[in-house]
């Protein structure tokens, strides 16, 4: 074995070690919970499918849109997520979340493939719509043993970081002068959104 390889072994034995110690050291932490918690909201957008791609189809959008929408629209998004997802933890009902959530994918997904260009404020009321069939699932969702406001940060950052995954990629794509790229990515998303709508 030669000795770069031998020291690429020794240093990827030191961050496994380091990795199983400081995991050890994270569950004897008596703030556990709270970690726990953020993780578990964190988890909830990235764990459904229709979640995930209604939330990459927001950034995509938002990227075609460029100028102030690139982030008005998903700080919209999230900003009304989270009031669905208090609205759904005080007990109040929001009507429709299944359908309504499947409607974003689908929608957001057409968007995308069309470039469909709209007033800025039209743009804010379809994202924070479809965002608060979102919200309130995930607040429905939560473990009662959660606490809340850690578990709405875990899930607002899941679809924040989504959000910029849409965002990075459109904005790429036009960069390097494929946007059509982008818009097929549109098309594959609004496709996905029928096949759950069918399952």
């Amino acid at each position: 074995m030669s000795a770069m390889k031998e020291r690429v072994l020794k240093t990827k034995g030191l961050l496994v070690s380091a990795s199983v110690l400081a995991s050890g050291s994270v569950l004897a932490h008596p703030g556990h919970e709270q970690a726990s918690s953020v993780m578990t909201g964190f988890a909830h957008p990235m764990g459904g499918l229709d979640h995930l791609l209604a939330m990459v189809a927001i950034g995509l959008w938002a990227a075609s849109m460029g100028g102030r929408a690139l982030w008005v629209i998903p700080a919209a998004f999230v900003v009304t997520m989270l009031l669905g997802g208090g609205l759904a933890v005080a007990g109040l009902t929001v009507p429709f979340i299944e359908q309504g959530i499947l409607l974003s994918v689908i929608v957001l997904g057409a968007l995308v493939l069309f470039a469909k260009r709209l007033p800025t404020a039209v743009c804010v009321a379809i994202a924070g719509g479809f965002a608060l069939f979102h919200g309130a699932a995930h607040g429905m969702e939560m473990p009662l043993n959660a606490n809340g406001l850690q578990y709405a940060l875990g899930f607002a950052l899941a679809t924040a970081g989504l959000h910029l995954v849409g965002l990075g990629f459109g904005q790429w794509m036009v960069k390097i002068g494929t946007p059509l790229v982008a818009r097929m990515s549109g098309f594959i998303i609004t496709v996905a959104g029928l096949m759950l709508a069918f399952v």
